[in-house]
């Protein structure tokens, strides 16, 4: 895991360097919370980077229910289906909070992975991703949903979250509607889980309510309900 994150956050700092690099060619685009980046549907060719913020890709059955396929945050890229030639998104994304995006046209994206490490960085980051997407999956369709939030919180915990001596600290406010979008289960039950995890000390609010995940306590707790 943590060689994992060390491969993540060094493809996003070089991929940060060379924008920073080409920045007369690529302008900022500020979306404000809630809005959309763009909808399923839509057609472009642009490779999103995130300056800043969060951005969540879902997707929305014929019933109308929503699924949360990814929450992405500072240095993380998305939209990067245009460069198979997929033109029409085939999920929506949307700003969770104020969020700043580079939108990078196809040709200048891959033009920046022919420099330096940057194409091996990228192919590293997405088998990571596809790692992340190949467990969620596992945890679909062969655990309980009580599990499943636990493996999802730790999981944001990790990817979202500031380390403190016996916790991580996650300083963004994640819903209960998107957590259960995130799981595949219902508002009410996640907050049942919820509760059931602060009272084993498994979580905390803090004072401002940051969402406090105890780490290793939640490992353990899922390794002996598994």
């Amino acid at each position: 895991m943590l060689h994992a994150n060390l491969l993540m956050d060094q493809f996003r700092q070089h991929l940060q360097e060379a924008l920073q690099q080409e920045a007369p060619s690529c302008r900022t685009v500020t979306i404000a919370k809630h809005a959309n980046v763009y909808v399923c549907g839509d057609r472009d060719e642009m490779v999103y980077f995130i300056q800043s913020g969060l951005v969540k890709l879902l997707t929305q059955a014929r019933t109308g229910r929503e699924c949360v396929l990814a929450i992405h945050s500072m240095g993380d890229v998305f939209g990067e289906s245009c460069l198979i030639g997929q033109q029409e998104r085939q999920e929506t994304a949307i700003a969770m909070q104020t969020t700043v995006v580079r939108p990078i046209p196809c040709a200048q994206f891959i033009r920046l992975l022919s420099r330096d490490a940057l194409g091996v960085g990228f192919m590293q980051y997405l088998a990571v991703r596809i790692a992340d997407q190949q467990s969620v999956i596992s945890n679909l369709v062969t655990v309980h949903s009580e599990q499943r939030l636990g493996h999802t919180l730790l999981h944001l915990a990790r990817k979202l979250g500031q380390r403190d001596p016996n916790s991580l600290r996650i300083e963004q406010r994640i819903t209960h509607e998107e957590l259960a979008a995130m799981v595949g289960t219902t508002r009410p039950r996640i907050s049942e889980f919820l509760q059931r995890f602060r009272a084993l000390g498994l979580i905390e609010l803090s004072a401002k309510h940051f969402l406090i995940v105890k780490e290793q306590k939640l490992v353990a707790y899922l390794a002996c309900s598994a």
